[in-house]
């Protein structure tokens, strides 16, 4: 629908006929000017990111296979067209470098840049052992050639895309985590065998020469049917799911997306482990701030001016890729290539990042072949290379995790705000009606990433942009694996969220130390009625196990855990009750009138973060 009443003239990305047309017309449109296709490439971004929400909140019965992989392979065909539109562009700008000749060294250099990439471009015109270096004034990006580099007939591209369309494609379409409450271990040939499928996709525009439409048609099927197999996989189990969890518990319409770390121990015990160091696990580890496309191009032919002629040698070769070191190099020792890369404004680096170059062979991120590396924190990262790569900066994705706190506080009508305070950042979320939107996010007392807070997106959105920005608080798959979590029992986790979500908007919720001590089966936080919009003073303790919520005698400040009931207090089988018995009526007349929008938003945030488990 909002498609629909856009009325902007883009094709819609799930028919097609219309995307397919689209990309035709683009394919067959010579005109190679780069900022044409720095403007075409929002439009298409935008169809990517429309196909992959459009995969990520689409319930699985909803969805057929078939759609699936058309999805899929839609979005591979339009990454690699734009990044075969890249390269077109850049060899024509190479054909007329002479143009863009710098009067200070005689070299020709460029850049172009917008929101989504930075595109740095140099030719080596003079061959001058004295020019081997450039440091691209505008973005602060910069190599250091070795000599015999420096009197050849080379042309140097950084292409900083902020997006990644080099990881494998379940990387790029990750949804909250499904539970697993399944005694089997049959899943574990299921997620085994995608992983590995996905992990062999090829995208055939990585290098310079652009391949064969048949070759890139092929490698697209091949990617979207192992995405498909690997979503379908999950579907299966879901489903054999709920019908375990309908006989565990008289609990219905628990919606299946937190792990069981005990179950998935054994599930998962048979997987393969990483056993080559220099592989970047990214179950781990993920790009951040983008990719570095640094390449080494074959300068083509320039164009000479004859009397009142223009004449250039044309080839049909395309773009090359320049040789570096040498297929005949016969193991001799050649000098590495100095890269400087200045860090994007819109990332925060909690620590260090890891620099991985891009195996097209192998289709992983390898760290090896990387060597003397020099960061300066939040600002660039200087570091040496045997040869041209593909170049992603990757942070742990766990940084901030167990969280060290956590808050939910209502702040007005169907309003709240939802704070995560870890190691490195206090991440603020507020959420109003159906929307929610980053706050605040502070580091050392500084707020950070002012380009991400004021914007209203939903859930989905804002899991997306927050990642890409280097700050993770959405537990994934195996998170469990790489972070102490303090364990609890699926259902009780997820019936524990129901309950907070449906009294959010008039109380506020809150860690306590004793959920560490309650057990698997028992989850302890702090409660407060809250109906204005101040600091939160008079917290209680709650214990709820998915069917029995009361109110402890204990308290924050208490010597020793202990289960013993408030007085004057009973329990009840829901939060809701339980909260009535000591709640105003004006607190009882809002959460009774809250939109069942606002509670959804909540609860799907509470799912995502896993407060409960991961604090």
């Amino acid at each position: 629908w909002e498609h629909y009443i856009a009325c902007d003239g883009s094709p819609d990305p799930t028919i097609p006929q219309e995307i397919n047309t689209f990309m035709s017309l683009w394919r067959e449109d010579r005109n190679k000017d780069i900022q044409l296709v720095v403007e075409k490439g929002q439009q298409v971004l935008n169809l990517i990111e429309k196909l992959q929400f459009f995969l990520l909140d689409t319930p699985p019965s909803e969805i057929t296979e078939k759609e699936i992989v058309q999805y899929q392979e839609t979005i591979l065909e339009l990454q690699n067209l734009l990044h075969q539109k890249y390269n077109e562009a850049t060899e024509h700008l190479l054909k007329t470098a002479s143009m863009y000749e710098d009067s200070d060294t005689g070299n020709m250099q460029a850049v172009i840049k917008d929101k989504n990439v930075t595109f740095c471009i140099w030719a080596n015109l003079k061959k001058k052992v004295r020019f081997k270096n450039h440091v691209f004034c505008d973005t602060h990006h910069g190599f250091d050639l070795p000599k015999s580099l420096a009197v050849s007939n080379v042309a140097v591209r950084i292409l900083h895309t902020r997006y990644d369309h080099i990881s494998p494609l379940w990387l790029q379409c990750q949804s909250v985590p499904k539970l697993e409450v399944l005694e089997s271990k049959e899943s574990t040939h299921h997620s085994k065998d995608n992983v590995e499928e996905l992990e062999e996709e090829k995208k055939a525009a990585e290098e310079p020469n652009v391949p064969t439409e048949e070759e890139a048609h092929s490698d697209e099927r091949k990617s979207a049917i192992s995405f498909k197999e690997k979503y379908n996989s999950v579907t299966d189990i879901n489903e054999k799911i709920e019908e375990a969890t309908e006989k565990k518990s008289e609990i219905l319409d628990i919606p299946s997306q937190v792990l069981s770390p005990q179950m998935q121990e054994e599930t998962n015990e048979k997987e393969d482990e990483i056993t080559d160091e220099n592989i970047v696990d990214l179950q781990q580890f993920v790009p951040v701030g983008g990719v570095y496309h640094i390449d080494a191009l074959q300068l083509p032919p320039q164009v000479k001016q004859v009397k009142n002629w223009n004449m250039v040698e044309l080839l049909d070769n395309g773009l090359e890729a320049y040789r570096y070191p040498p297929e005949e190099s016969d193991n001799t020792p050649y000098p590495p290539i100095q890269i400087t890369l200045r860090l994007s404004d819109n990332v925060i680096y909690c620590k260090e990042p890891v620099i991985a170059r891009w195996d097209p062979a192998g289709q992983q991120w390898r760290t090896d072949g990387i060597s003397n590396i020099t960061y300066e924190t939040q600002k660039s990262i200087t570091f040496e290379m045997g040869a041209f790569h593909t170049i992603a900066l990757l942070q742990n994705v766990h940084l901030n995790m167990p969280y060290q706190a956590w808050e939910l506080r209502p702040i007005g009508i169907n309003e709240a705000l939802l704070t995560v305070t870890t190691v490195f950042a206090e991440v603020q979320i507020q959420i109003k009606g159906n929307q929610c939107m980053v706050a605040a996010v502070t580091v050392e007392e500084k707020d950070v990433l002012s380009h991400l807070t004021g914007k209203w997106i939903c859930p989905i959105t804002l899991r997306k942009v927050l990642k890409e920005a280097g700050v993770n608080i959405f537990p994934g798959e195996y998170s469990y694996k790489y972070v102490s979590v303090n364990k609890k029992a699926p259902l009780t986790e997820v019936r524990a969220y129901q309950q907070m979500a449906l009294v959010a908007s008039a109380f506020a919720f809150g860690w306590s130390k004793w959920n560490l001590e309650a057990g698997q089966d028992q989850v302890v936080f702090k409660v407060c009625e809250h109906l204005k919009d101040d600091f939160v003073k008079d917290w209680s303790l709650y214990m709820f196990n998915g069917q029995r919520a009361l109110k402890l005698k204990i308290t924050e400040t208490s010597e020793a855990f202990s289960k013993e009931l408030e007085e004057d207090s009973e329990f009840h089988s829901t939060l809701y009750h339980m909260l009535k018995d000591f709640a105003s009526k004006e607190a009882i007349d809002r959460v009774s009138t809250a939109n069942f929008l606002f509670i959804d938003v909540v609860f799907q945030l509470l799912l995502a973060t896993r407060v409960l488990t991961y604090s």
